[in-house]
């Protein structure tokens, strides 16, 4: 009789995919599901979804629902957690594009993704302080970004066991079987690294290695089209890194520095993601209406997400092997200890278990380590309410200090941090 509660239950795609996969778990029929939001209306409407998928799948799930962050956590054993905190294009992006940093997402790395940490991490620290309050056995599963650097200050702050969850490596070991021509289930593969960092340092199909063939097919010019950053980080550096090419492209200095290189590479359209991620958000959003309101008995359908596959295994007796974020506690020899990992974890009824995988080949590490060091300034200004901190996060990331010298970069900084008002006021 599991309690599950999720924090931020009106991320529409996420949140419908969470309770899908949990219909479809004999050992989960019983379990309760907590429901919480501050977007009532949004709340509102999941809360009806989830009841009719519920009813129509015939499970036993006790759905719940609450705009109270303490009543939905209490007794838990199973926290998620996928939030936005203030996210906002003008800040985050418009700005930065204005000095000449053009990322691409901007919410995991570079200057948005160093601001959204000093917004976001606090309240996923005060979501762990409740949990220690009032579900002391809960573990946590960390879907909220920026990814690495929410891991690492938490477990900084905090003792609650957590997981950082991403879908970069099924969605990219699905790309790669697509590539080379087969089915995802004839593909298995070693991933370690940083989040949206991790490398594909095995890649087998049937048990032989795959590279060659991954190599071959790079040479179609309609294959390389679709992954042209990925694919030029695999011929330079020789492996296959998990985040997809447009958001790969800004986490190095390589790819969006001068518009030739942008236009190279295909990333022009990149500037309209905040267009296509509302109008994506919006059409998902309808199709949630549509069907909690439909007459048509609903059916679930299992997604790729780690979570529930997590919940399952530690609820009965099929392990599952994932890849998630935890801290580095000797798992990657050449990263930074106690800095956020992704690396492959055993889950079973005694909790998870992550893998050792020893050292990267020195130039992935190397790669890998030019993000912490970003990662590692932001966590010290969250931990340490370090302003100054904040601002050597973002003079330090690799694509805005090759694009702007320090001054510049004072002055952008200054800038972003004006624009946030008071909701930076912990920061001096």
């Amino acid at each position: 009789m599991a309690k599950i509660s999720l924090i931020g239950a009106g991320s529409v795609v996420f949140a419908r995919r969470l309770l899908q996969d949990i219909v479809c778990v004999p050992e989960l029929s019983d379990a309760t599901v907590s429901l919480m939001d501050t977007d009532l209306e949004r709340l509102e409407l999941m809360s009806k979804f989830a009841n009719k998928l519920v009813r129509d799948t015939g499970t036993n799930i006790k759905v719940e629902t609450t705009p109270d962050r303490r009543e939905a956590l209490h007794a838990s054993d199973y926290v998620l957690t996928t939030i936005r905190v203030g996210d906002s294009y003008e800040r985050d992006i418009a700005v930065p594009l204005k000095y000449g940093v053009d990322q691409s997402v901007g919410d995991t790395v570079g200057p948005g993704g160093v601001f959204k940490a000093l917004r976001t991490a606090p309240v996923l620290i005060d979501i762990c302080e409740d949990i220690a309050d009032v579900a002391p056995n809960a573990t946590l599963l960390n879907y909220t970004n920026p990814m690495a650097i929410a891991c690492w200050a938490i477990a900084e702050a905090t003792d609650v066991p957590t997981i950082g969850l991403c879908h970069s490596v099924q969605h990219t070991t699905a790309d790669l079987a697509n590539y080379i021509g087969v089915s995802k289930d004839r593909v298995n593969a070693w991933v370690a690294g940083i989040n949206h960092l991790a490398w594909f340092l095995r890649f087998e199909v049937d048990g032989t290695d795959a590279y060659p063939q991954l190599f071959k097919a790079m040479q179609d010019p309609e294959i390389l089209s679709q992954d042209t950053v990925r694919f030029e980080v695999m011929k330079q550096f020789g492996y296959f890194v998990t985040e997809s090419t447009r958001h790969m492209s800004e986490y190095t200095p390589y790819f969006r520095t001068n518009r030739q290189t942008i236009e190279d590479f295909s990333l022009n359209q990149i500037r309209q993601d905040l267009q296509r991620r509302t109008a994506r958000v919006d059409d998902h959003y309808a199709d949630l209406i549509e069907d909690a309101n439909t007459d048509r008995v609903l059916a679930a359908e299992r997604s790729e997400e780690y979570a529930c596959r997590i919940i399952e295994a530690m609820e009965s007796d099929r392990s599952v092997v994932i890849n998630g974020n935890v801290p580095n506690e000797g798992f990657i020899d050449n990263l930074l200890d106690l800095s956020s990992v992704e690396v492959p974890i055993l889950i079973d009824k005694l909790g998870f278990h992550p893998m050792a995988v020893g050292e990267l080949p020195a130039q992935l590490a190397a790669l890998s380590r030019s993000n912490q060091a970003v990662q590692q300034m932001t966590v010290n200004a969250i931990i340490d309410g370090d302003r100054e901190a904040a601002f050597h996060a973002v003079a330090l990331d690799p694509l805005t200090s090759a694009v702007l010298s320090l001054s510049e970069i004072r002055d952008m900084f200054d800038e972003m941090w004006s624009l946030h008002g008071a909701e930076l006021a912990a920061y001096s």
